[in-house]
């Protein structure tokens, strides 16, 4: 037992230093810990044995079991190494066991011999490896699925179908990694819920002031008196647990997906939240203002991590994957590439467009749409587009527009104003909105107010983008989500531009439109 020599007699806290030959046990060394210790009592027998008394082995015992405790706590702390150790181990239990299961299904469970039960776990496990490499690759970017060649025609001309109505312009919607629920916001500030299969559909609620204000909501600023409930963008999280919203109330909201409460607000911007995204497998939370600022949160912390700047006008249209990379449009018409452990950016020009939308291909590779109806291919080694679709959503014609100036007075002139709004209005639909990209895939649209959502297949550079087909949509297509798998796009359509009112088409019907993608 440590601390207690019965053999050999210990030196006393009192007793002088001797000079001593005598070789102590490797014990001896503990005799320090009793030194200031009050003086224990001790029974003396025959010859110099001293032995302790049981009050003493009960306090060395009781000293001995904290320092068992204090080992047990630090054995149970993991190293980050440690951690994805045991999460990986226990993803790949879940894996044999869904295969285990699939087999079981497929055939009835004949007694293998011990020989044939191994050889099955082996092509099991090897199955399971194939699809975890497959999986990283085309997260990282690395592999594209052939998608694009595979998408049918449609048929007939049925067209998107509308499966769920808001009262005003639908600004944004967003999709779960697991394709299973949508959201949606409209610039009434409706935030709606709904599943891709059933079509049920479920709001959020907005909290009273005094909870948004318990939740971090500041005072509105300038001659406002009351927060706006403007939903302008929309982010929901891989793991699908937060939803993001913002708007014009210059706050980033989190909300539980699980229970649409609203969790939190993070003030910080000075100007509307016009794009929100979430990092790939995390809870980290881009967000990008008017105020030429993108700012980056924690979700599961509920803090504040920092802001980039670099762009000189207004923040549109905001990116990310996996890496710490985010890829933001802005209205000085340049795209920004933005490395965030390296603190720095890299800055992309329009030739002769503003840039209204964008996207992320892979690591390397962006897809972005103009004011100006082009749709342009970018590379991470060019400053300029590697590819250019001009006309991409061409407005009216010219002698169409002419047709309709031209309407009025008897003697050919317009009343005051008139032929301006028509022409701006006429501009405003060839606005490529929104671009979107079927993840780890060749599979894109892009959307704009000229009455189509266009398909488009990425190659390579020297091919660049390939056209598809068109799928009629009536109204402005304010933002674009493709299902990982390729089987069905959605639209959020209104009857305005999703940041203001430059035009207007009275025969939209504001909600969110599905449209079904058949695969050879």
């Amino acid at each position: 037992m440590k601390g207690r020599n019965i053999n050999k007699k210990r030196p006393s806290a009192q007793e002088p230093k001797r000079n001593n030959k005598k070789k102590f046990s490797s014990n001896d060394h503990d005799s320090s810990f009793f030194d200031g210790a009050e003086q224990k009592r001790r029974r003396k027998f025959n010859g110099d044995e001293i032995i302790v008394s049981s009050d003493d082995d009960e306090r060395e015992f009781g000293s001995e079991g904290e320092r068992v405790e204090e080992e047990k706590e630090e054995e149970i702390e993991e190293t980050p190494a440690e951690t994805k150790k045991r999460h990986a181990e226990a993803l790949l239990k879940r894996l044999r066991e869904k295969e285990r299961e699939k087999e079981e299904e497929d055939d009835e469970m004949e007694e293998d011999d011990e020989e044939r039960r191994r050889q099955r776990e082996g092509e099991r496990d090897s199955l399971i490896a194939k699809n975890l490499q497959q999986n990283q690759l085309e997260d990282s970017g690395r592999l594209r699925r052939a998608i694009a060649s595979r998408v049918q025609k449609p048929e007939t001309d049925e067209g998107f179908r509308v499966i769920v109505k808001h009262r005003q312009t639908v600004t944004c919607v967003a999709l779960s990694d697991d394709e299973s629920r949508g959201f949606s916001a409209s610039k009434d500030g409706a935030i709606v819920h709904w599943d891709i299969e059933s079509g049920k559909k479920e709001k959020y609620n907005w909290p009273s002031d005094e909870v948004l204000k318990s939740h971090g909501v500041k005072e509105p600023l300038g001659k406002a008196t009351k927060h706006s409930k403007h939903v302008l963008a929309l982010a929901v999280s891989s793991d699908g647990r937060y939803l993001a919203s913002g708007g014009l109330d210059r706050h980033v909201h989190l909300w539980d997906v699980r229970t649409r409460e609203h969790i939190r607000a993070f003030p910080g911007h000075k100007g509307p939240v016009s794009c929100l995204t979430f990092r790939q497998g995390t809870a980290e939370l881009f967000s990008g203002s008017f105020d030429r600022s993108v700012k980056i949160w924690n979700a599961d912390d509920r803090t504040y991590i920092s802001t980039l700047f670099g762009h000189q006008s207004e923040v549109l249209t905001i990116d990310s994957l996996r890496k710490e990379r985010v890829l933001t449009v802005g209205r000085d018409r340049t795209m920004h590439l933005w490395k965030v452990p390296e603190e720095s950016q890299l800055v992309f020009r329009a030739p002769a467009s503003s840039l209204e939308s964008c996207c992320f291909i892979s690591n390397d590779e962006f897809l972005s749409g103009s004011d100006d109806g082009s749709i342009e291919l970018w590379n991470l080694l060019r400053k300029k587009p590697v590819h250019i679709v001009k006309n991409a959503h061409a407005s009216f014609s010219e002698d169409k527009i002419e047709q309709i100036n031209h309407e009025g007075l008897s003697n050919g002139h317009k009343e005051n104003g008139a032929q301006d709004s028509s022409r701006l209005g006429s501009t405003a639909l060839s606005w490529v909105n929104s671009v979107a990209m079927c993840r780890g895939s060749d599979l894109a649209a892009s959307g704009a107010g000229n009455g189509s959502v266009r398909l488009w297949a990425i190659e390579n550079e020297s091919k660049g983008v390939r056209p598809l087909f068109e799928l009629p949509v009536v109204g402005f297509v304010n933002s674009l989500a493709i299902a990982k798998s390729g089987k069905f796009l959605i639209a959020g359509v209104g009857q305005e531009h999703r940041l203001g009112r430059w035009g207007r088409v009275a025969a939209a019907k504001n909600g969110v439109a599905l449209h079904p993608l058949s695969l050879s």
